[in-house]
């Protein structure tokens, strides 16, 4: 870890880490930035799916794009960071992003859904890069035994990014949805609407892009303020190896259930909303429900961060999972805003999740700790899977609700993680 005597350079600390308080608010700029970006995916979603008459199933591949870049990009994102270093890292993650951006524009103009798809995926490579930097940096900013507390407030600017976000992209993507329908268009004529009507989603990431481009060239100019920076040089096979801890491989394994329970809730609100049997409005109207779910998960990361000070992080973390559980049953069960607002609660069960999870699950790595945040963020491709796996349980039973039982599995065995880990003792 680094070690530096100078005052203008972070020194290690007897643990280990890292004593920086000038980086703190350049990581919780990236928390606020990839998370809204991220959140954005739930607005796209309804927009493609009636610009491209798709199915829940097809509609889900947009989270499938997404979230795969992680099972690609993870190890060797990890491993790329090791060899330049957190703050270039920062800086390639952050181009990467900006190139996905740019990608709608030839992705609108050819009204392919397929090139959306790839758009997404490239934007989502330079999330990954961003998310392996912060991580372990934040972790690393402070003592190990309150690492679960700082990285659950820096995860609260995650969230604020998830609640602005889409309130502002929905306004501007699903604000001015057209009268006419794709399926009530063929040939030149559907075309012509499909190239119209993404030029709103064409808007939004080109200013994204240029906002990216900013924050590029900020990272870049502070690329030598971690001073010393040290890793473990290991191999992708010794990357691998993390996983024969019992622990740590659990964990892991609870942050692809975690992403892809999350992701699944959050993509179906619109559609949900719009059920006569739930709310019954517009897309346009559903979709200003979104910040409330993301709002939850920024609520009770800012009161998490406290309360894990004091309470054990595990059993915390089992307590939400199973309340996840509890409200998913209200809402399948119930109708109109009883199932609507239990649903948006499911985001304040969330807050606390992905950070004491990777905490506890990366706890004594030391020197490996890129090496866990590299298989981890491989981990978050349930981002992936869960979400089109609910769209075909969706499909195929005809509920939405009943396809929720999926998200319901997911959170029943994070909650098994939150009392191993309570009972577990890190190894080593």
């Amino acid at each position: 870890m680094p070690n530096a005597s100078s005052s203008t350079g972070p020194a290690a600390t007897d643990e280990g880490n890292v004593n920086a308080p000038q980086l703190r608010p350049f990581v919780m700029g990236l928390f606020f930035i990839f998370g809204g970006i991220t959140s954005l995916n739930d607005v796209i979603i309804p927009k493609l799916k009636e610009l491209f008459t798709l199915n829940y199933t097809q509609a889900m591949l947009v989270q499938t794009a997404f979230f795969a870049a992680y099972a690609i990009i993870g190890l060797p994102g990890a491993a790329l960071v090791k060899r330049i270093g957190y703050m270039r890292g920062a800086v390639v993650g952050l181009l990467a992003m900006t190139a996905g951006c740019l990608l709608f524009i030839p992705a609108s103009q050819h009204a392919t859904y397929a090139l959306f798809l790839f758009a997404l995926f490239v934007l989502a490579s330079g999330v990954v890069m961003v998310q392996i930097v912060t991580n372990p940096l934040i972790s690393l900013l402070g003592p190990a035994k309150t690492a679960s507390a700082r990285l659950t407030f820096a995860q609260a600017f995650n969230s604020l990014g998830t609640v602005l976000f889409p309130l502002v992209g929905g306004a501007l993507i699903l604000g001015q949805l057209a009268k006419v329908k794709a399926e009530d268009l063929t040939g030149p004529a559907l075309d012509l609407y499909r190239v119209a009507e993404t030029q709103t989603v064409v808007h939004t990431y080109i200013g994204l892009a240029v906002a990216l481009t900013v924050v590029a060239l900020v990272v870049w100019g502070n690329r030598n303020a971690l001073k010393n920076e040290h890793h473990a040089h290991t191999s992708f096979v010794d990357g691998l190896a993390l996983l024969r801890q019992p622990r740590f491989a659990f964990g892991a394994a609870c942050i692809f259930l975690y992403v892809g329970a999350e992701v699944s809730v959050g993509s179906l609100i619109v559609n949900y909303f719009q059920l006569p049997t739930v709310l019954g409005v517009t897309a346009a109207a559903a979709a200003t429900y979104i910040p409330y779910y993301w709002g939850g998960a920024l609520v009770g990361r800012f009161a998490g961060s406290a309360l894990l000070r004091m309470l054990s992080p595990a059993k915390v973390l089992a307590c939400n999972a199973v309340g996840s559980i509890l409200l998913i049953a209200i809402s399948a069960n119930t109708s109109g805003p009883v199932a609507a607002w239990s649903l948006l609660l499911i985001g304040l069960m969330n807050s606390i999740m992905f950070p004491t999870i990777f905490s506890l699950a990366c706890e004594g790595l030391g020197e490996a700790a890129a090496d866990g945040s590299g298989i981890i963020n491989v981990a978050i491709v349930g981002g992936a899977i869960i979400p089109p796996l609910t769209g075909q349980l969706a499909d195929a039973t005809h509920s939405v609700a009943l396809a929720l039982a999926l998200p319901a599995v997911c959170y029943a065995i994070i909650a098994g993680f939150g009392v191993f880990a309570s009972r577990s003792r890190v190894a080593g």
